[in-house]
């Protein structure tokens, strides 16, 4: 992205990020809800909107892994295995950097990461130049949003910005798997 001009929406949306914002954005399947990780009243923000307790933990999504290696303690080896995912709907669950506040990682000694394999949530975290949050844009226990519209109806004006775009590559939300075990905590 330095090489060339950023898209408005997407120079837009890291704007609001570094100035403390929440908002929503596409990702494969679903949209999603970000914010900076290490903005704990954006974080808190964030989780009140969407009604989730922050025991629960976050997820991580970076342009690449370089801007997701300071927040995960993994092996050169491991991080080679997980970039064979990514860019893709795969979130890995790592152990957590000392940078990785507990607003993040809720009560886990882990953090879940991934690299998107959409253009537009990609192009967001490079701009914002720090990996963003990335959790389902919805009320917890209700329908994920999967456009620009189902996302306002359901979190309105609670938000700071709406990125427009498709969230056409996936079915599914990302399948999560530990990295330790293999064990696949999503499918």
């Amino acid at each position: 992205m330095s090489e060339f001009a950023v898209p408005a929406p997407v120079a837009l949306a890291a704007r609001v990020i570094r100035g403390g914002g929440v908002i929503a954005y596409p990702t494969e399947a679903v949209y999603g809800l970000g914010c900076d990780p290490a903005n704990e009243e954006a974080v808190l923000r964030l989780l009140e909107i969407k009604e989730r307790p922050v025991y629960k933990g976050l997820i991580l999504l970076g342009a690449d892994a370089g801007q997701l290696r300071p927040w995960i303690e993994v092996s050169d080896a491991d991080l080679a295995r997980m970039n064979e995912r990514w860019p893709g709907p795969v979130t890995w669950v790592v152990p957590a950097s000392a940078r990785v506040p507990s607003w993040v990682r809720g009560e886990h000694t882990t953090v879940a990461v991934r690299v998107s394999g959409h253009p537009l949530a990609r192009a967001i975290a490079a701009a914002a130049g720090t990996p963003i949050i990335s959790t389902s844009a919805n009320l917890s226990g209700r329908p994920s949003a999967r456009n620009r519209f189902q996302v306002a109806r359901q979190l309105g004006d609670r938000l700071d910005l709406i990125v427009n775009g498709e969230c056409n590559l996936a079915r599914r939300p990302s399948a999560i798997i530990d990295l330790a075990s293999g064990a696949h905590l999503r499918r």
